[in-house]
């Protein structure tokens, strides 16, 4: 066991958030917390991290553990690079290093025992520097960078110039690289495109620590998870399995749960009739049997009724008119900006009644691509054409179409005018805003009340082309799956950007995928999409496979070819060399028969033993270089 939670409790003034929260956390566990929104799953994790105090209860965790927590929005500081701050992490390692270059200098100059000694201190910390990965810890740091989405391009980019966002990223990279043993993510896929998110989902997979993790990506918990913590009104229940597993167990035990609060509640009202009826004989034996039947009442253990689900929205989309069957027909469109193009030979067609996620990964246009089909930007060229009857509804994930100096009510009553009070309040209602809540300003709400009010004025709009700039952002699990149910019913045509694979899952009829130099389409959900994704993978692979194959055997056989024609040039030199040395040493050999010919040498004791031992060398190495020749010329 890492850590556990028992009877945590927590207030804020008099308003209980946490009641009664119990768990463990144990070696390598992947858990989620899920609730709703104002829960108290972020509240649960300060308190985790010591940032908050719980009112009571126990909080254990292990002498050895260490803990690291992602909050939704960090805010590192400093005059840092993104790889100089990564690097940071390494600081131990990278003294290490400098230790050992130093070290390395230092045994230059020793002698003796000395320069043993210091052999022997190098080599440990060699082996202690290899040990702790000193030759691919910056390798580490690209490949996290890099699955995370930034390029090599940002790495030497300021920290104090960065979003929000990426700071974000940033400071998730330094807790992969840090591992503690107990992670604490609290919404981690924010801010990440779909690649950065699968590639999250498969590094979390084999993380050697521990994991509880915030988050309204279903998908997501669905790869990761193994166990789910849910809170609802101030209390946890534990599930072992995933969310699907979760979710769908959740409503089984909270329908059993109600099942059997109610039939106990009809047992005990029973009971409490019939010992009224034996009162009201009053009889001797009629109020004993009442008394007896009193007292087994009072034994039976009373069953708690299951806790309310909260409010949800009541969402319900209904275009005013009947689009015609061809909704919109883009052709050959193209955006640069700044002469950097965005975009080009985008195509596409979309038909009455069709539910069509946009993908793409983050910067590649596909929130100009809804702009330019607004009329909010020209485009470069192509053609953009409308069916008959169509009306745009659009929902921005920026709330650029609030008005923050307004109140909620005047949002609404601005936009839609000829709208009564009545039906403004009835739809804020079905959104949740009741009461005094419609008269906040806009500029007070948080993301998910901005959310909820864009989707009102949505509803009321009446349109038949929905266009959603990710639509589930700053929604709880619960409002997400209104939303999915409200557009699975809607009749007119939707198209959308989402990193919700989950609700793409749930709601996409076909993909549109775009790339800088098109859009491809799938006819199918999500999981339909990586499927295909990953068959065109593998085909290209093998293609490549196949061409490597085939390159690589030409390469060989050309550089085989060459290494024999540079082989045979080598002999043929080498025999030529061979040959002009034994003409050489066979004329020395002559010039020296011919000394010995003469009276001064032969007659020369001296004279001639000189020239015989000279002919004797010469004649060895006139013999060795036969030799040679003829090796040469069977090769």
């Amino acid at each position: 066991m890492l850590m556990a939670c028992k009877s945590i409790q927590k207030h804020f003034g008099v308003d209980p958030v946490l009641k009664d929260i119990t768990f463990q956390m144990n070696e390598k566990d992947k858990a989620a917390v899920v609730g709703v929104n104002g829960a108290g799953k972020t509240t649960l994790f300060k308190i985790l991290t010591g940032e908050l105090t719980a009112d009571r209860g126990e909080l254990f965790r292990s002498k050895d553990s260490t803990l690291g927590y992602l909050a939704q929005n960090m805010n590192i500081l400093g005059e840092n690079t993104i790889f100089a701050e990564m690097l940071t992490v390494f600081t131990s390692l990278q003294n290490l290093e400098s230790e050992i270059r130093t070290m390395e200098l230092a045994m230059g100059t020793a002698t003796g025992s000395t320069l043993e000694k210091m052999m022997a201190q190098y080599a440990a910390l060699q082996h202690s520097f290899e040990e702790q990965n000193g030759y691919g810890y910056q390798s580490q740091i690209r490949g996290v960078l890099k699955g995370l989405g930034f390029s090599e391009e940002e790495f030497d980019q300021p920290i104090y110039q960065l979003s929000g966002g990426q700071k974000t990223r940033v400071a998730l990279g330094k807790l992969l690289l840090i591992q503690p043993s107990i992670l604490l993510l609290d919404e981690p896929t924010n801010h990440l495109d779909i690649a950065a998110i699968e590639w999250l989902e498969n590094f979390l997979r084999s993380y050697p620590g521990a994991i509880l993790i915030i988050s309204h990506d279903r998908f997501f918990l669905d790869q990761i998870v193994k166990k789910v913590i849910d809170i609802e009104n101030g209390k946890s229940a534990v599930y072992e399995g995933n969310y699907s597993f979760f979710a769908k167990h959740k409503e089984i035990n909270r329908e059993i749960q109600l099942k059997q609060f109610l039939d106990q509640q009809k047992g005990i009202k029973r009971q409490e009739q019939v010992i009224e009826k034996l009162r009201s004989f009053n009889r001797e034996k009629s109020i004993k049997r009442a008394e007896s039947r009193e007292k087994l009442l009072e034994k039976v253990e009373r069953l708690e009724k299951p806790e309310e689900i909260s409010a949800k929205m009541k969402l319900h989309l209904t275009p005013r008119l009947t689009s015609g069957q061809d909704v919109l027909h883009v052709e050959n469109m193209a955006k640069s900006f700044d002469g950097c193009p965005l975009f080009e030979q985008v195509s596409f067609d979309i038909k009455k009644q069709e539910k069509i996620a946009l993908l793409g990964p983050n910067g590649i246009g596909k929130t100009t691509l809804f702009r330019i089909l607004m009329g909010q930007i020209p485009s470069d060229c192509g053609i953009t054409r409308f069916g008959s009857n169509v009306k745009i509804g659009y929902y921005d994930q920026e709330q650029q179409n609030l008005s923050l100096e307004k109140t909620i009510i005047e949002e609404i009553s601005d936009t839609y005018p000829t709208l009564t009070q009545t039906v403004i309040r009835n739809t804020l209602a079905a959104f949740l805003f009741t009461g005094d809540d419609v008269f906040k300003p806009i500029s007070a709400l948080s993301g998910g009340e901005k959310g909820r009010v864009s989707l009102a004025k949505l509803m009321l709009s009446g349109s038949n082309l929905l266009f959603l700039d990710e639509p589930t952002n700053h929604l709880d699990m619960y409002s997400k799956e209104i939303l999915e149910d409200a557009l699975n019913q809607y009749e007119g045509t939707i198209l959308y950007i989402s990193h919700d694979r989950y609700f793409i899952n749930r709601t996409a009829t076909k993909i549109l995928e775009l790339s800088p130099t098109g859009m491809t389409q799938y006819i199918g959900d999500y999981s339909y999409y990586v499927e295909k994704k990953q068959q065109s993978s593998l085909i290209v692979e093998a293609t490549q496979s196949k061409a490597d194959e085939d390159t690589g055997s030409t390469k060989e056989e050309w550089l085989r070819k060459k290494e024999d024609q540079a082989k045979e040039k080598r002999r043929q030199t080498q025999i030529e060399r061979i040959e002009a040395d034994i003409g050489k040493t066979e004329k020395k050999i002559k010039d020296i028969d011919d000394l010995l010919c003469l009276q001064e040498v032969y007659s020369d004791p001296l004279k001639a033993q000189e020239a015989y031992d000279e002919k004797s060398r010469l004649e060895t190495d006139l013999e060795e270089l036969y030799t040679n020749w003829d090796q040469l010329q069977q090769e």
